[in-house]
């Protein structure tokens, strides 16, 4: 009998479906709380804008909207992401940034640059999960920044601010010490910053690619790779990234992506350009201040709800807390638990971990419901969990 697995290529042993995508299938019932994906509320979005935008560039003359483009991406996009990195401390030009297909495509042009088969990626514990199924087509091993990087260590990959999974930030310190181990063992960084513009308040680190120019003088002489989107601040549906580092490493990842899909949307760059010449701070202020009432919302029910012996994150950001329950829970059993018995779903913890992952933990994204249904998610799932701690707790006294 023909079998189509016979002829797959062995790397596709290492790809495995993203259970966040599968769990998103969630959000189609409506009876289920869903914290599972990190999803930007659409309400949030500048639709009316865009909308109008969209129809305006389709209907210039030229057609150059809906025409084919460069693949490095629009100028006027990649001046304006390169004026806003240099006021943050980053200074460089438009040749510096590549467009992309979604910080996604960034990730996974910067794996096929840079990384051979069996060489090793450095990544915290746990990590984001779509930096793994980015990686793992190429085959790499995985080690723990924290530890003594092996011999073949070529990456080190980190989300500094707000993380996904955990909502977790690198301290300033903490940043420096990656930029001294990158040097010491000749490491390029990979600064996934999906999340950095969505901060509760006023103090924040300097990028780590910041941080590196000032040391090395420029980000032409650096070592990091940002990676940063418009996903969690525009729309997820532009499906537009970018990749600020030097022009070295710019010009491969746009042979690879010449040899991926060409270019990314011209029209969306377009639209994107123009929604950005308004007053992007101001919704970016929109922005932090409904995802920092949710955050608080869901720190306020976890505080009611959870039972003794389970810990959570507090982010200063983001989309996301990060819960640690007692050993001996799975958080993979328990969201079978919580969707037949409480109609709640959240991300099980075990696949943001590269190696030997915690089963006894899970993720919660406060992006999308109200105040109102986070407290009501979150009691429903600490009764779930209740159920399932009581008897360890009574066989334990």
């Amino acid at each position: 009998m023909n079998t189509w697995n016979d002829r797959f290529s062995q790397r596709m042993t290492r790809v495995r479906a993203s259970e966040i995508r599968e769990l998103l299938k969630l959000l189609d019932q409506p009876d289920v709380i869903s914290f599972a994906g990190g999803i930007p509320d659409p309400e949030l979005f500048p639709a009316e804008r865009m909308s109008a935008l969209f129809a305006e560039a389709a209907a210039e003359t030229g057609g150059r909207a809906l025409q084919y483009s460069v693949t490095e991406g629009l100028p006027e996009l990649r001046e304006w992401i390169a004026a806003r990195m240099a006021a943050s401390g980053a200074p460089c030009g438009a040749d510096n940034i590549l467009i992309t297909t979604g910080s996604q495509q960034a990730l996974d042009l910067i794996g096929r640059l840079f990384l051979n088969p069996g060489d090793t990626v450095l990544v915290e514990r746990p990590t984001y999960m779509g930096a793994l199924g980015a990686f793992n087509a190429c085959e790499p091993a995985y080690a723990d920044p924290g530890g003594d990087p092996p011999p073949g260590a070529r990456l080190a990959y980190v989300v500094p601010d707000f993380a996904n999974p955990t909502g977790r930030s690198l301290s300033r310190a903490g940043r420096e010490r990656l930029l001294d181990l990158a040097q010491d063992r000749g490491l390029a960084i990979v600064e996934d910053a999906a999340y950095r513009d969505l901060r509760f308040g006023d103090d924040q680190a300097p990028s780590i690619l910041a941080l590196d120019a000032a040391r090395s003088g420029s980000v032409e002489a650096g070592r990091t790779l940002y990676c940063g989107t418009f996903s969690k601040t525009l729309s997820p549906g532009l499906r537009l990234g970018w990749v600020c580092a030097p022009r070295a490493v710019i010009e491969r990842l746009v042979l690879l992506k010449q040899g991926s899909d060409l270019h990314a949307s011209t029209i969306n760059q377009i639209v994107t350009a123009r929604l950005l010449e308004g007053d992007y701070e101001a919704h970016l202020q929109r922005l932090r201040a409904a995802y920092a009432a949710r955050s608080e919302a869901m720190q306020q029910a976890l505080s009611r709800h959870m039972p003794m012996g389970v810990t959570w994150t507090s982010p200063q950001g983001g989309m996301f807390t990060w819960v640690e329950l007692p050993d001996g829970l799975d958080g993979a059993v328990l969201l079978e638990a919580a969707l037949a018995e409480e109609r709640v779903a959240f991300v099980p913890g075990a696949p943001f971990f590269a190696t030997a992952p915690r089963a006894a933990s899970l993720r919660l994204s406060f992006s999308l419901p109200s105040p109102e249904v986070i407290d009501e998610g979150v009691r429903r799932l600490g009764r779930v969990i209740a159920a399932r701690v009581a008897p360890r707790l009574r066989a334990a006294g």
